[in-house]
């Protein structure tokens, strides 16, 4: 195998593939990466068997052939090379890579060892906005749980119903919902939120197409593929934590609340809560710490409610990881008393909620 192609295109491409192989490969053949040359491209396999991420870049091809080398090691070796153009050169032991001076000689891996992945099933896939899915992500992706003991709330909840397609994530202390509104999708399926988090970094482009199967979920764009393994078990019902009322409500400035939030976060830990009470006027926010002291200040809203004031306390980093995914100017939240979740929206924006579970005071 020998190619030529530009530096910062390699890069991109191993990169990208780089996104699926784990730093604890279940298999030494895994922190590898899979290379095939044909035609007039380079084709990238990487994959930890729950995640495979295909990409594809063109490159001047001087002889074909296939080789095996280790992701990391591969794509730092390229990034660092001179910029320009880059030749890499397989000879079925070792991949040279040389560009304007520079020469890595990099041991390849067994090609056969490398697992057979299926080619991602994109039947019945639907077309999203590219920026659009990506942003869904984001904001949802932060509240799926990372305790591996209960698999079932480290994921996303992908379904659909009149509104359009749902994304779902919750630890059962927060809740996530972003709706893509006037999106259809046949299927629907749980995927590992660490999973969905690469996708729009492994083939992210103006356009996205998704299809769930099964089995697995798979997104594709001209950059590349995406295969997820979903996740077996069944979501929590989260529609009954929502209630189609609550009587008090405050609207603040997004950038002045997560400013006073990062404030108070240096007096508070996790286990810390910040108390915010609305009342006429806004809200103030205030934490306190016996060990180290506290902080308080005010913050310029408008509130309207039942009650003339309600305080309700929360765990300040889900608090801001909440409101600054809120892709709104001003931030509503709407709060029942202090005992019961909240929903933190931005305002105007009914596709997106963050529903979070108070801290008893």
């Amino acid at each position: 195998m020998h190619i030529r192609a530009d530096r910062d295109d390699l890069a991109d491409a191993f990169g990208r593939a780089n996104r699926a192989v784990g730093t604890r490969a279940a298999l030494p053949i895994l922190s590898g990466v899979l290379c095939r040359v044909a035609g007039s491209s380079l084709s990238i396999t990487g994959t930890d068997l729950d995640i495979t991420v295909r990409t594809a870049v063109e490159v001047e091809v001087l002889e074909e052939g296939s080789f095996v080398v280790p992701a990391k090691l591969v794509t730092e070796a390229i990034r660092k090379m001179p910029a320009g153009q880059v030749t890499l050169r397989s000879d079925g032991q070792e991949l040279v890579i040389e560009g304007r001076g520079p020469r890595f000689a990099i041991r390849e891996m067994p090609v056969d060892e490398f697992p057979e992945v299926p080619e991602p099933d994109l039947t019945g896939a639907v077309a999203i906005d590219g920026h659009v899915f990506a942003e869904a992500v984001k904001q949802v992706v932060t509240a799926a749980s990372v305790d591996s003991a209960r698999p079932v709330l480290t994921g996303v909840q992908v379904e659909h119903d009149e509104s359009g397609v749902r994304l779902v994530a919750t630890d059962s202390y927060r809740l996530a919902v972003r709706t893509l509104a006037g999106v259809t999708l046949d299927g629907s399926g749980l995927i590992p939120a660490r999973a969905l988090r690469e996708v729009p970094a492994a083939i992210g482009s103006d356009s996205v197409t998704v299809a769930i199967g099964d089995r697995e979920a798979a997104f594709g764009s001209p950059k590349g593929t995406v295969t997820v393994r979903l996740i077996e078990g069944a979501f929590p019902d989260y529609r009954r934590l929502l209630p189609d009322t609550y009587p008090n409500r405050v609207t603040l400035e997004k950038s002045v609340l997560l400013e006073a939030l990062g404030r108070a976060s240096l007096v508070a830990e996790d286990h810390i809560p910040v108390r915010l009470k609305l009342a006429e006027g806004g809200v103030e926010v205030t934490v306190t710490r016996q060990d180290v002291g506290g902080e308080v200040e005010h913050i310029d809203g408008g509130y309207e409610g039942e009650d003339a004031e309600v305080t309700i306390a929360f765990n300040p980093r889900y608090l801001g990881d909440g409101i600054g995914a809120i892709g709104a100017d001003e931030v509503e939240i709407h709060v029942r008393d202090g005992q019961k979740p909240s929903v933190i929206r931005g305002r105007g924006d009914e596709d997106f909620l963050y529903l979070l579970m108070p801290i008893r005071i």
